[in-house]
């Protein structure tokens, strides 16, 4: 009898516990098993990963009462019926283990009329990921996924209630969950760009309007923004060395279009990265590169960034509570223009961090001086400017570093540009610090889905949270009036409805028109590709370049091969001794950076785990885009058969025709 192993590891059967590489984990369920006690256990490596046992598989079917007395007839049939759906080659195992339970249940003696409707809605890529990417908690298709280190994937919102409620191994196979990756998750950014692909293909095969899904390569980027010599020897700290590629003034409100996209005619598209604030800085998202806030106390603020600068702020992605800067930083704007005749680098450093202070608190980051806050905040300068803009209900463009590191809507790394939003409400409070912070209320108002959904629409008009420290709070502004940039229920998009503001500085120049119309083709050639072949294209691995093979998910959300990700480390060690021929000191752990960003992997390595769900997928569509060419070519051959047939015709035309000429000689008939 073939029993499984216990909660503790030891089989069942022999009573023994296996050792890891003679432990099974059925694909379905997730149970081990002992290999040694199984009657089929699996040939070959690969098939350990698809491996389901006898429970999931039921290829024996269990003998009940009736057959036990005498029902041969109907036995046979059933035996018969699931041997006719395991000869099945068009369905996947998932498929077949439904239908088994379906017969095994009685709910179908026989093939149901449906299955033709099945095999139609198989070509559909939203089905496949339907089917393969589902969370084990609401059962639905991922929404904001995120990947455990055992290779399992999970919602957002799903996950950290479980976490919430203290558990800390995984839902599905019991593995434990690291205490980081359980207090940070970040979301799979290569399973939201294909579901959200798959969900536009859908809109689009359904007979809408068409929508192009804009993604910035490496290619596509701008170059860096130091080009002269002299930018070269300032260093960094000089920040208006890069060219800006976009004609738009910087007072500039609203989302950047394509029409003020000269360099590429796609405009500033939402979930683009740059590599720091200065690259930013070129594409107009955001224009201080120091400075969180950018904007005029009697204009209005165009541009915020979250960068973890205060402890106060919340990020829950479509909504975030913003806390304020403080006024007299202003002055360091004006005075850091002077920096190439009055400083050296060493005090443009210095004046680099005492603005900070004069921001109400200290980045120097030493033994001395810390992060505290010092002064209280007020609505003035950059912060009037805020609440300007919540009066007017104008948009403002938001942009994420990689240095906020309590929220899981930031990137891993560089800078990202997330669409425009709009400050429903400021007040004053209390901060946790002690003293006084300006407070803004951010929610998203943009037409383009958030780079952390899976949506193919943008944001619709939702109700503002309810935040409770506003009971507390002193000061509190709230927009009377109708909002500039509002919801049209009509033309269902954020639009203008009174005229933005008047800009009131200089716009800059525009790039060559040549360029533009280059854009333009490489961009018609884009959109002709199926996508099926853009999603292949996105599971690609970060260090080959090539689909992956037996993915991997990182606890830093990124995807790798297998064999990439472990060929990078080959050679190794896990620990080193720090003994030198004398003494032998405590062992020391090895740093193992993931080859995509800085983050420490280490733990990780030692026990790599495939994601099974979506090395599923990547199977799914390789396999339906070998059937596309296999039709291709058989189109093909039957085409060429149909051309030989009429060329003998051709012949027998020519050789019955009367006026065929004839052979003259017999060198001619030879």
């Amino acid at each position: 009898m073939e029993l499984p192993c216990d909660g503790a590891g030891i089989c069942m059967a022999c009573k023994n516990k296996p050792p890891d590489e003679e432990t099974l984990n059925c694909k379905t369920c997730a149970t081990p098993w002992h290999a040694t006690c199984l009657v089929s256990p699996p040939q070959e490596l690969a098939d350990t990963l698809q491996w389901e046992c006898p429970d999931c598989s039921m290829i024996n079917p269990p003998s009940t009462s009736a057959v036990a007395a005498g029902r041969s007839e109907e036995a046979g049939k059933l035996i018969a019926s699931i041997r006719k759906i395991e000869d099945d080659k068009s369905l996947t195992e998932q498929e077949k283990a439904k239908k088994r339970q379906k017969l095994l249940s009685g709910a179908a003696a026989g093939p149901s009329p449906s299955d033709g409707e099945e095999k139609k809605e198989k070509n559909d890529v939203l089905d496949i990921l339907d089917k393969e990417l589902t969370c084990s908690f609401c059962m639905q298709m991922l929404d904001r996924p995120v990947t455990t280190p055992c290779g399992h994937n999970f919602c957002l919102k799903c996950f950290q209630r479980w976490i919430g409620q203290g558990k800390r191994t995984c839902a599905y196979c019991r593995i434990q969950i690291p205490p980081k990756m359980a207090s940070q998750p970040r979301i799979n950014s290569t399973l939201v760009i294909a579901i959200r692909m798959a969900r536009m293909s859908r809109s689009s095969n359904a007979g809408g309007a068409p929508k192009v899904y804009h993604f910035v390569h490496n290619q596509n980027r701008p170059d860096k923004a130091y080009t002269t010599e002299r930018a070269k020897r300032a260093g960094k700290a000089n920040a208006c060395s890069g060219k800006i590629f976009v004609t738009v003034p910087p007072d500039h409100f609203g989302p950047i279009p394509a029409e003020n996209d000269p360099e590429r005619n796609m405009g500033v598209l939402v979930g683009e990265i740059w590599e720091d604030r200065l690259a930013c800085r070129q594409w107009g998202a955001h224009l201080p590169h120091v400075a969180g806030i950018a904007g005029q106390s009697t204009h209005g603020s165009q541009s915020v960034a979250l960068s973890g600068g205060y402890i106060d702020d919340e990020d829950h992605g479509e909504w975030f509570l913003y806390t304020g800067r403080y006024a007299v930083l202003c002055l360091y704007l004006c005075v850091s223009v002077l920096y190439h005749v009055l400083f050296t680098s060493h005090e443009y450093f210095c004046l680099t961090k005492m603005s900070d202070s004069l921001e109400g608190r200290d980045l120097s980051g030493n033994k001395r001086t810390n992060k505290d806050q010092s002064f209280d905040q007020k609505f003035d300068k950059m912060n009037e400017a805020l609440r300007v803009s919540c009066l007017k209900g104008y948009p403002v463009r938001v942009v994420r570093s990689h240095k906020e590191k309590r929220s899981s809507y930031a990137p891993e790394t560089g800078v990202r540009y997330d669409g425009v939003y709009r400050i429903e409400k400021c007040w004053r409070k209390n901060g946790i610090q002690g003293f006084k912070v300006c407070r803004y209320l951010f929610v998203r108002c943009d037409n383009e889905p958030a780079p952390w959904t899976s949506d193919v629409q943008g944001d619709r008009p939702r109700p503002l949270p309810v935040i409770k420290e506003l009971k507390n709070a002193i000061d509190i502004t709230e927009r009377k009036g109708s909002p500039s940039w509002d919801y049209d229920e009509e033309k269902s998009c954020w639009m203008w409805k009174k005229p933005p503001p008047v800009s009131k500085k200089r716009v800059a120049d525009s790039g060559d028109p040549e360029d533009s119309k280059v854009i333009r083709t490489i961009k018609r050639q884009r959109q002709n590709v199926s996508v099926r072949e853009k999603l292949l294209k996105e599971f690609s691995c970060q260090i080959c370049r090539k689909v992956m093979v037996y993915p991997i998910t990182t606890p830093c959300a990124h995807n790798f091969c297998k064999a990439c990700l472990e060929g990078a480390f080959a050679g190794q060690s896990f620990t080193r001794q720090r003994g030198q021929g004398r003494r032998t000191l405590r062992v020391q752990k090895n740093v193992m950076k993931c080859p995509s960003c800085i983050i420490d992997i280490a733990d990780f390595l030692q026990n790599p785990q495939v994601n099974r769900e979506l090395m599923g997928v990547i199977e799914s569509l390789q396999r339906q885009a070998e059937e596309e060419k296999m039709d291709e070519n058989s189109e093909g051959c039957s085409e060429e058969i149909d051309d030989a047939i009429e060329q003998p015709d051709l012949v027998s035309d020519a050789v019955n025709d009367p006026i065929a000429e004839e052979p003259k000689d017999e060198s001619q008939k030879a």
